[in-house]
């Protein structure tokens, strides 16, 4: 199978990436329930500007992470695994079903409750995390597992990005958004001009950011508008898309993420949290997670095959595709990031973040285990 180098420093940025996660996560949670509680959560909460430290955070730098997944998914259109049909159809169906099942899981939980509009939250999944885990298992695993679940996970992304342009914006200033889109239309008229000059498209993309704050409409969209506004052209390293994300990866993998995770989990953990587990949002999100992504992932991929719209690549079997179905549960990052958008209430947003800790926890263990014994399994009998 043909890799481009791009996604090869991808895959090696988040791997190390979700190292990087996982030690502010606990680094977070442990300063939050200490005796600096009080001056860290508040730190988030300084403010500056017009907006707080955790406001900027989450519309400004959140931006640029969407950003790049915007230059991620327009390469895998274009050039990658999502460029053939037949290719894209297994990730593709994968993402549908690990959207889907979490989805109704959740819905089957909160209907007709206060916590109703939550139903986003299970169907993130984590790419920096996922392949994190993944990465743990070294050169077991097979190149087209990698591939399958990075394919996934920035599918999931989109599925997220449209979920949030949809159904997570309440109030829409007109004025705002179409001084914003047109813009956009701008930028994408530079584009057939053939203009290259990726300042300009920047610039642009501030302005862009700028309007589309004020418009009522999560900010973090125009990331991936002008994602898909700079040139692509052949996507060789010369071209400024390529040029662009290749400068992204690091800053968005070991600074804007885990700002962002330091950021938001920042939650103190109460004496009776054991309590909050039995709250339909609770349920929604650990059993969406933890058993709706596998169940999802693998049901659909499943019927895409027995349908023959597509087929399983040689190296990977049932049982694998079952274990990255489990890595697909860790929410994390875009759960979070929902779970922001969904809910108002102070202490079901900190309780909803520490279910998706759980939940994310939960599934990456089951993940790793799952893979670790199955590839062994595979191993040992082509010997």
């Amino acid at each position: 199978m043909k890799v481009t180098r791009l996604f090869k420093s991808f895959f090696e940025s988040e791997k190390a990436g979700g190292l990087v996660l996982v030690i502010c996560t606990i680094f977070s949670l442990l300063i939050a329930n200490s005796s600096f509680s009080e001056d860290y959560i508040s730190m988030w909460h300084y403010q500056m500007g017009s907006h707080n430290a955790e406001h900027w955070i989450n519309d400004g730098l959140m931006a640029i992470f969407f950003l790049l997944i915007g230059l991620e998914l327009e390469r895998e259109i274009y050039i990658g695994e999502l460029s053939k049909i037949k290719d894209a159809i297994l990730p593709l169906m994968g993402a549908l079903g690990g959207m889907a099942i979490p989805a109704l899981l959740y819905f089957g939980f909160n209907s007709g409750t206060a916590t109703q509009h939550g139903i986003g939250i299970p169907m993130a999944t984590d790419i920096a995390f996922a392949i994190g885990i993944l990465s743990l298992l070294g050169n077991k695993v097979p190149l087209s597992l990698k591939v399958f679940l990075t394919a996934l996970a920035v599918i999931d992304d989109l599925g997220a990005i449209v979920l949030i342009a949809l159904f997570y914006t309440k109030t829409i200033y007109f004025t705002n958004l179409l001084i914003s889109l047109g813009i956009f239309a701008l930028l994408l008229v530079m584009n057939r001009m053939k203009v290259n000059n990726l300042l300009l498209y920047l610039i642009g993309g501030v302005v862009m950011w700028y309007f589309m704050l004020h418009s009522g409409v999560h900010a973090t969209i125009t990331g991936v508008l002008l994602a898909f506004a700079i040139p692509f052209q052949n996507g060789r390293p010369s071209t400024i898309s390529y040029q662009l994300q290749h400068w992204l990866h690091y800053p968005v993998a070991f600074g804007i993420i885990p700002i962002f995770a330091l950021c938001n989990t920042a939650i103190v953990i109460g004496n009776d949290w054991t309590n909050n587990l039995t709250e339909p949002y609770s349920l929604g999100i650990i059993f969406g997670l933890a058993l709706g992504k596998p169940i999802g992932i693998l049901l659909f991929c499943y019927l895409a095959v027995k349908m023959k719209l597509t087929q399983l690549p040689d190296d990977i079997n049932w049982r694998s595709l079952l274990g990255v179905g489990f890595l697909g549960g860790i929410g994390f990052t875009m759960s979070i990031f929902v779970t922001l958008l969904a809910f108002e209430d102070k202490n079901i947003i900190n309780n909803a973040k520490f279910m998706i800790l759980i939940a994310s926890l939960l599934s990456g263990i089951m993940g790793f285990i799952w893979l670790k014994n199955t590839l062994k399994d595979n191993k040992t009998a082509e010997e």
